[in-house]
């Protein structure tokens, strides 16, 4: 198969609106009868690989070292006109996640800030690096620092948002901007106890050895800004940890979320590992059940969602029709 055709093959479904550009010019050259200049392809050729997350295997045009070359240049670059970008901008936030993937780990951060003028919203992606080691929370802190130091924002982070992993916390307790502070709403609420408590304090010195400190010093002090806990990772805890939680309060709803819930996840597993399977369910229910995922809260509600629906729309028959196909106890 050709490289045109490959390219159109693998991503006419994915990258629609790519390959709408691609073709529009392709066939801009066709009209006035010119070819395609090495250049243009070249960097046609280079935005496929990292735009598609392509292997570098792919490319049979240019050699391996030569994509690999001219990627790391181009990343340079373009690393570069975020810099100078960022350097405009007087305040800026970040995110941060890390995980594993085919035994490798990776740390990836974005930075936004919004347009003085404009009031437009901006985010670039400043890093997606390997992580050697365990994620334990010096490492992570460490890695978080140098990103922000390449970039030049460590004066002007407002705040970092992580999920609510032990390491990430602990990292932003240790080196955060106030860190051993509470970042709690009711802490606000509770500004005169704190007043008398600085009053107090203040007829009490304690006197420390400067010299101890210093030689105690490990060289391992970060600075990180102040930390804000990702929104759709703590609704994900409540809706996950929680509600598991709520079953040991009360033994019939226990008893009767996990029957419910059990004859769930029998039908979604059976369903979803064979041909035969969907076109039953396509047969008898006129749509495909969704299997919930782990990471998600929301996809087992829409999976319980899309159960109640076909079980309104077709009726009970079309459940128990899938059932006694499959050979699943009702």
């Amino acid at each position: 198969m050709s490289f045109h055709g490959l390219f159109f093959f693998c991503q006419q479904r994915v990258h629609s609106n790519k390959i709408r550009m691609y073709t529009e010019l392709m066939d801009s050259h066709r009209n006035r009868k010119s070819r395609i200049t090495q250049a243009t392809f070249d960097k046609l050729l280079l935005t496929f690989v990292c735009e598609a997350d392509q292997p570098f295997s792919i490319c049979t045009v240019m050699t391996r070292k030569t994509l690999c070359s001219k990627i790391q240049h181009t990343a340079k670059n373009m690393k570069s006109i975020i810099i100078k970008k960022l350097s405009t901008v007087n305040y800026v936030a970040t995110t941060t996640d890390c995980w594993s993937a085919r035994q490798h780990s990776y740390l990836g951060v974005t930075c936004h800030w919004i347009d003085d003028i404009s009031l437009e919203r901006h985010s670039a992606a400043l890093a997606c690096r390997p992580l050697k080691g365990s994620h334990t929370f010096d490492l992570l802190a460490a890695a978080l620092e140098e990103i922000h130091s390449e970039y030049h924002i460590r004066e002007k982070m407002t705040r970092m948002t992580t999920d609510s992993g032990s390491n990430f916390l602990k990292a932003f307790r240790l080196y955060g901007e106030g860190k051993g502070e509470e970042t709690t709403n009711w802490q606000e609420d509770s500004g005169s106890i704190l007043d008398d408590a600085e009053e107090d304090s203040e007829l009490e010195v304690e006197y420390q050895d400067v010299f101890a400190v210093l030689d105690d010093n490990t060289g391992l002090e970060y600075q990180l800004p102040r930390h804000q806990k990702c929104v759709c990772h703590l609704l994900n805890l409540i809706s996950t940890v929680d509600a598991s939680a709520a079953e040991a309060t009360n033994d019939t709803y226990k008893r009767l979320s996990r029957s419910a819930f059990a004859k769930c996840h029998v039908l979604w597993n059976k369903t979803s590992r064979s041909i035969m399977a969907y076109e039953t369910v396509e047969r008898e229910c006129k749509l495909q059940f969704l299997r919930p995922n782990q990471t998600r809260w929301s996809s087992l509600f829409l999976a319980v969602e899309r159960l109640v629906r076909i079980h309104k729309e077709q009726g009970e028959k079309a459940i128990h029709n899938v059932c006694t196909a499959l050979k699943i106890k009702m």
